[in-house]
């Protein structure tokens, strides 16, 4: 099978050093006394009409911030791929108010997805007591180290919110997937060819009734001239095979996802960002990488508190997408990973 490939070096906006951007910090879009105002009003007819979660973008009614909001598209998808929305004074809402408050902007970007067989469009991200090793846990319910990846279903936009910090530990980390790529070719073309196929990567127990438990796509693909990442770590990859020894990929792929990591973690590659409690990390889940460092929670009632959504955009907006993806789009085209019937 002929494999779309991209052979020359990326340039452009996306292919950034994390130095670099760190000290730029064009990314960063600090929410003035005007937008916190309006961010008010609109929670407090939310909280007065008593409606509740998933709620329309039109009823949450910030009409000047929806403009700004806007304007960050193009920012994710065309340029470094990253936004952080910081300055909403956190301790002044409660859990319920910062649910509404996130939803209400994301809602603004563009369609929620379903993240989980739970069915949950507005989901939560902290230690549940899951063990790593378990294959049907995910890795966003433990308080270990993430390697660094994509979320593998191909929706466009990832958002975190920061409602409660760690003790220590739990700091995020976001690579450019153009720049990874770069260096990939660069160092190890073999390497980089190895991830252009197809790989067959588990479900981890999150896979629609009716389906198999594992699929297949490659980790960068190519739509138009511009390439998508799926890399993710070697455990998804690895434990596929206790569905079938024929599943198991190849030593070259697993030394190229291996490879992945270690440049990856070059801190003249990655960005470090220190989330405060109130802030809004919005990531291309196409052109950028992300991790974290594992964390020490506090006592039970104030454990690091992440909220996170999926994010799809138009048509129009989104990044072009190989064929080789198309089986997982689909299910993003459909609002994502369906709710299993208990």
């Amino acid at each position: 099978m002929d494999i779309e490939m991209i052979t020359e070096e990326i340039t452009g906006p996306g292919a950034w050093l994390g130095p670099e951007i760190q000290n730029n910090q064009s990314w960063v879009m600090i929410l003035d006394e005007d937008d916190v105002n309006e961010i008010e009003s609109a929670l407090s007819l939310i909280k007065e009409s008593k409606i509740k979660i998933p709620f329309p973008s039109s009823s949450f009614d910030i009409p000047n911030l929806r403009k700004k909001i806007r304007s960050l598209v193009n920012s994710i998808s065309q340029g470094v791929g990253i936004v952080l929305l910081r300055g909403l004074p956190r301790d002044k809402y409660s859990d319920t108010d910062c649910e509404i408050i996130y939803w209400g902007i994301c809602i603004q970007i563009g369609t929620p997805i379903s993240q989980n067989s739970r069915g949950h469009l507005l989901g939560h991200v902290r230690d549940e007591g899951r063990d790593i090793n378990d294959p049907n846990a995910r890795p966003y319910q433990t308080s270990s180290k993430m390697d660094f990846h994509c979320d593998l279903m191909p929706v466009d936009i990832l958002g975190l919110f920061c409602s409660r910090t760690a003790k220590s530990g739990g700091e995020s980390y976001v690579v450019s997937a153009e720049t990874l790529h770069n260096v990939i070719l660069a160092e190890r073309a073999d390497y980089l060819e190895a991830l252009y196929q197809p790989i067959n990567i588990d479900w981890a127990g999150e896979e629609p009734d009716g389906t198999d438990p594992w699929y297949s796509m490659p980790m960068f693909s190519v739509s138009e001239g511009k390439i998508t990442s799926r890399i993710t770590s070697r455990r998804f990859i690895q434990m596929v095979t206790r569905h079938g020894k024929f599943l198991a990929a190849t030593k070259k792929q697993l030394e190229a996802i291996d490879f992945a990591q270690q440049v990856a973690q070059r801190p003249e590659l990655r960005l470090k960002m220190v989330l405060k409690e109130g802030d809004m990390q919005f990531l291309s889940n196409h052109r950028t990488l992300h991790g974290r460092s594992s964390f020490i929670d506090d006592e039970k009632n104030s454990k690091r508190h992440l909220m996170r959504m999926w994010i799809g955009l138009k048509d129009k907006e989104r990044r072009p997408l190989s064929h080789l993806l198309d089986e997982r789009y689909n299910w993003v085209r459909k609002g994502g990973i369906p709710k299993k019937q208990m």
